[in-house]
């Protein structure tokens, strides 16, 4: 029988200390790849090392009232397992559920270190080898791997502190004060008067949960986001399943999925014009006649200049028309004992505040990556097909996209990477480098929205480039062109053979030079 239960301590598990792919995070991506191992590397060694206590990355951290995705779960679930449940905007238990059998279904406990936070990684060109350096959450001792991969699937947040900004007079507040990121379980805010700082997608799932039970929730903004609707379940998907049965499904549904979303993505892009008027038209169909959309759903900036809010069946719309909920955008002078006064003169009553201000952005889990014992600053490499770094070996890294579901582009990344270790062994290399040659070239933000939560941490990213496999394509269907159906291998990679002993020069071949 497969075990359910993955390792929390090293104890018998010598023969995985050095590996073939070291995965880093037991989230979606780091399940993701090891689930594609299994199925299309089944001789390639890997160990998944997870800081927290148990897998699912975000769907095991984030414990706040009506946590839920704010993408389609066909195309948010992963490709080769089918998303089976009627909801298509999901509570997180439900996700959480499904992260937790895939690992199981795929073998994949056993191969997971839980309580393994990694420190450090550094890659050897002698030995053409990472040593990796991971600190137990069981009494803090430090522990060593070796592999020749680095995969790492730790997402762009740092999941040890989110972000709250310095309220003035906070300390005098007589009620509580919470992040959803640090959800507290004995919370009880039945009846209490709650106040929601913020307005992106964790504060329009937060009010309309909270807002069954509390005494009114007020949702303060300083300026607002769009918001749209969609239906938590997906109609013609589940007669699809019912017609042709959950596999055969798939794919068909996850088509369409990312056929309406590029389009909505595209159409914002090409007439912001019309699609901002559209988005709070149907803001304005499902709130009461007298509501001041002008002021509370309304944005300054154009659709996708930040990322949409989806509320499904429009439940956030339905608390604010009952009266269990509002909206209150202004600015916040300070905290006082009793609440928060703003700007404009207004106090709200509160007897529990949420800040749900925003995260925290991290690169790489806060690993302090290194080569030769010289410490890598990643900003000063660029993305190579928004997968690996510039001037470092053997490393691969998954970070989604910001206006399609996250798991597409994991999916796509592990994919590639499973033919990339197919044609090494191929050909009898070690060692692979993506190599930047053209000094000329410009270098962006790896992402380009103004979110504040991205303008705060985009330094501590990769660059991307302006050209050939140094974009970073937010597209789905270029990525499926240039990751799925293009060779692996071109000139901007170099491949290594044998490494040679310390202190001799190794032997390189790329393409260019006949390999």
């Amino acid at each position: 029988m497969t075990s359910t239960t993955p390792s929390r301590t090293p104890s018998g598990a010598a023969a995985h200390d050095d590996v073939d792919v070291l995965i880093i995070g037991a989230g979606i991506s780091g399940i993701g790849m090891g689930s594609h191992l299994r199925a299309h590397r089944p001789g390639t060694s890997f160990a998944i090392l997870e800081a927290r206590d148990e897998v699912g990355g975000t769907w095991s951290l984030f414990q706040y009232p009506g946590i839920r995705s704010d993408s389609d779960m066909p195309t948010f679930g992963f490709g080769f397992r089918p998303w089976t449940h009627q909801k298509s905007i999901a509570d997180g238990h439900l996700i959480l559920d499904y992260l937790r059998q895939t690992a199981a279904e795929n073998d994949l406990t056993g191969h997971i270190r839980l309580g393994h936070r990694v420190i450090g990684a550094d890659f050897s060109t002698a030995t053409g080898r990472w040593t990796v350096t991971a600190q137990q959450s069981s009494g803090r001792k430090t522990v060593r791997f070796t592999a020749r991969f680095l995969f790492v699937g730790t997402g762009p947040y740092d999941h040890d502190e989110g972000f709250t900004p310095e309220f003035p007079g906070i300390e005098d507040f007589a009620g509580r004060v919470v992040h959803p990121q640090h959800w507290p379980h004995e919370l009880n805010y039945t009846g209490k008067r709650v106040v929601v700082i913020g307005s992106g997608a964790t504060a329009v799932t937060l009010i309309p949960s909270m807002a069954r039970t509390a005494a009114h929730v007020t949702m303060l903004q300083r300026s607002p986001g769009y918001v749209f609707s969609m239906p938590a379940q997906d109609a013609i998907a589940n007669a699809l399943r019912t017609l042709l049965g959950h596999r055969r499904a798939h794919e068909v549904i996850r088509r369409k999925n990312v056929f309406v979303t590029r389009g909505l993505f595209k159409a914002c892009r090409r007439a912001p014009k019309l699609t901002r008027r559209l988005l709070i038209a149907g803001v304005r169909r499902q709130l009461p006649r007298h509501f001041d959309v002008d002021t509370h759903f309304t944005p300054h900036y154009a659709p996708w200049d930040q990322r949409l809010c989806v509320v499904p069946d429009g439940d956030l719309f339905k608390a604010i028309s009952s009266g269990r909920a509002s909206v209150v955008t202004d600015h916040i002078e300070r905290f006082t004992e009793t609440g928060i006064r703003l700007k404009s003169g207004q106090e709200l009553s509160a007897d529990v505040v949420v800040t749900a201000t925003g995260l925290t952005m991290a690169v790489f889990g806060k690993i302090r990556l290194s080569i030769d014992k010289q410490q890598v600053h990643v900003p000063d490499t660029t993305a190579y097909k928004a997968m690996m770094l510039s001037g470092v070996p053997n490393f691969v890294f998954a970070l989604g996209y910001t206006n399609l579901s996250w798991t597409l582009k994991v999916d796509l990344v592990c994919e590639h990477f499973c033919r990339l270790l197919d044609h090494m062994d191929t050909h009898g290399y070690t060692t692979v480098e993506p190599v930047l040659t053209d000094p000329t070239m410009d270098r962006l933000p790896y992402m380009d929205l103004t979110s504040g939560y991205v303008q705060r941490g985009i330094g501590m990213f990769p660059r991307r480039g302006t050209r050939g496999p140094w974009t970073v394509e937010m597209a789905y269907e270029k990525d499926v062109e240039r990751l799925r159906e293009e060779a692996v291998d071109d000139n901007a990679l170099r491949f290594t053979r044998n490494p040679a002993p310390a202190g001799e020069p190794a032997r390189s071949r790329s393409r260019s030079e006949g390999a």
